[in-house]
């Protein structure tokens, strides 16, 4: 009989316990959502409109000017190819000026390169309008 007792008692706790846990549960639930401010990200230009220097870092020859047409294939305006400043580069990587991360990510993406980060050490003259830079490294 005492088992009995304890049995009802432990469905009696077990049922008010769950009835407390499902009021705070339904009250969340339809709870007002809060508004998230949106955050502007400007389109990305157009393929057409992106001039692409491609440097050859690996010392292939014609590697940068196989590139070049390729990028041109995909659509990037004019892409023009040279050697880089040195052709022992162990990877691949995609530069670009500042506010055009959007168009290297991509770029990178189509290329299947890994590496993307701001120009650093090329003069704006030796960009000659391009705004996106890809060097050709071993892989």
């Amino acid at each position: 009989m005492v088992g009995v007792v304890a049995a009802i008692e432990l469905v009696a706790l077990i049922g008010i316990g769950a009835t407390r846990l499902a009021g705070p549960l339904r009250a969340h639930a339809a709870a007002p959502t809060t508004h998230v401010k949106a955050v502007s990200v400007p389109p990305l230009r157009l393929r057409a409109k992106l001039s692409v220097l491609v440097l050859n870092g690996n010392g292939v020859n014609g590697a940068a000017g196989a590139e070049a047409t390729s990028l041109q294939t995909l659509g990037y305006g004019s892409s023009r190819s040279e050697d880089a400043p040195r052709h022992d580069y162990a990877r691949s990587m995609v530069l670009y000026v500042p506010g055009y991360v959007q168009e290297a990510r991509r770029l990178a993406h189509e290329v299947q390169v890994g590496i993307v980060a701001p120009i650093d050490g090329i003069r704006t003259a030796q960009l000659k309008g391009s705004r996106l830079v890809v060097v050709l490294g071993g892989s």
